[in-house]
């Protein structure tokens, strides 16, 4: 009788991964990850560092953080917001640096553009936001959510606290009321008001209130005293930036149209060129080509 055919031991099956989940990042492009561990973002990526997209170079910082972490064996990051639920606040007295970037409406769409470019230069980023889940989700440890009202003096002390510079992407009347801004070393207002001013028809009635925000807080920055850069964009259009040149000429945002991500790219850039006073300029899409914005800033506010 012949013996029965020996069977090769199983080998046991890896897990299926749960399935991805679509995460909008505002870039005109969804991004993947699992909803059973953390956000892991996956794309084609392109295979020279100078041919990387904007959206790869987020990945590979955002990505390779927690990796680096690892490796050199520091602890991982814990949210700056105070870090378990229910936790109480710190005392106001404490101080902290100043090397905080305040974003507000972070989650609007060109708010999002905002905080990647953010991320990409490194830096301290602290977020308005309606959902703190949300947002979390979406940048990790890299942005520190601030949920609250800010016409409440505690939340807003808490939230300018170590803030040296305010980044207000939209006109949703941040300064509308009079908050105390004190330590605030440069604000960025990226402002729309040619836009709503040469709107006509149902358009203006349309825009009539995002218009009086938008007066308000050219008025309250203004009259803040902060060294301030306003910078007057034309018309916001969700298309790829980086894909033309930049128009400066007077005039040009009440008629003009410029891509989102371009936008957010001037906040980010405008940062660290802090005016004596205000620098307010028009920009849009045009043919101009900018290849260092340090020495454009420089070069904008030596002629006054």
């Amino acid at each position: 009788m012949r013996a029965p055919p020996l069977l090769a031991p199983s080998t046991p099956q890896p897990a299926r991964p749960p399935p991805l989940r679509p995460l909008r990042t505002g870039l005109g492009r969804s991004l993947f990850f699992s909803p059973r561990r953390p956000p892991l973002l996956a794309v084609a990526r392109s295979k020279s560092r100078d041919d990387a997209s904007f959206t790869d170079r987020i990945l590979d910082y955002i990505e390779g953080g927690p990796k680096l972490r690892k490796w050199y064996g520091a602890p991982d990051l814990l949210p700056k917001d105070g870090g378990a639920e229910g936790e109480e606040d710190e005392s106001s007295d404490i101080e902290e640096p100043r090397d905080a970037v305040l974003v507000t409406n972070g989650e609007s769409e060109i708010g999002q553009m905002v905080i990647l470019s953010l991320i990409l230069k490194r830096a301290r980023i602290k977020a308005l936001v309606k959902d703190k889940r949300s947002t979390g989700e979406a940048f990790g440890t890299y942005v520190e959510c601030m949920v609250g009202n800010i016409r409440d003096k505690s939340f807003t002390r808490k939230t300018l606290r170590g803030v040296r510079a305010v980044i207000c992407p939209t006109d949703d009347g941040f300064f509308s009321d009079q908050i105390n801004l004190k330590g605030v070393e440069h604000i960025v207002l990226l402002s729309q008001l040619s836009v709503y001013r040469n709107s006509g028809g149902l358009q203006a009635i349309m825009n009539s209130k995002l218009r009086k925000l938008a007066e308000r807080d050219e008025e309250v920055v203004l009259a803040s005293g902060i060294p301030s850069t306003i910078i007057r964009s034309a018309s916001l259009e969700t298309t790829p930036g980086g894909e033309k040149g930049f128009s400066f000429t007077e005039g040009i945002a009440a008629k003009g149209k410029i891509s989102r991500e371009d936008a957010a790219t001037i906040c980010v850039e405008a940062l660290d060129a802090i005016p004596q006073t205000t620098l307010i300029f028009e920009v849009a899409n045009g043919d101009e080509n900018v290849t260092d914005w340090k020495t454009w800033f420089a070069e904008r506010m030596a002629k006054g």
